[in-house]
């Protein structure tokens, strides 16, 4: 009897480790995955103001965007980084102090087109750039 409830024990966590597998491939799937060829562009918030732009030479321009509690205007370097679990994401060099005591920041995929920094990686995500049709 007491070995029934052994193997009862070890299938329930089991079955723990399926559910907690498939919650982590599910949320990694959501910050979505984008082509880098696809990347450079123009990205904007009409409603806050914001835009980025990603040239294809690897540079990028910031203007008035949200990335903690103020808009900024900063630039520098850009690479796309394959995270090989879904999780890709755009790392930003930020150059001459733009946003202050951060050297650095990730710009997350979001879906078709959308991107969202997250100058916490454990924080909440600050809104949503779309990319727009070249002039």
């Amino acid at each position: 009897m007491r070995a029934g409830a052994v193997v009862h024990k070890r299938t329930s966590v089991g079955w723990l480790g399926v559910v907690l597998a498939a919650s982590v491939m599910l949320i990694s799937g959501c910050m979505g995955s984008i082509d880098p060829d696809e990347v450079p562009g123009v990205y904007r918030n009409d409603k806050m103001g914001s835009e980025l732009r990603l040239e294809s030479d690897g540079t990028f321009a910031a203007t008035s965007v949200t990335t903690d509690e103020n808009p900024a205007d900063f630039h520098g370097t850009w690479e796309y980084v394959d995270s090989g679990a879904g999780g890709d994401f755009i790392y930003l060099t930020v150059e001459d102090d733009g946003l202050g005591m951060i050297a650095g920041i990730q710009l997350y995929p979001s879906g078709s087109d959308t991107v969202e920094f997250r100058p916490d990686p454990d924080g909440p995500p600050t809104p949503k750039l779309t990319k727009v049709a070249a002039p």
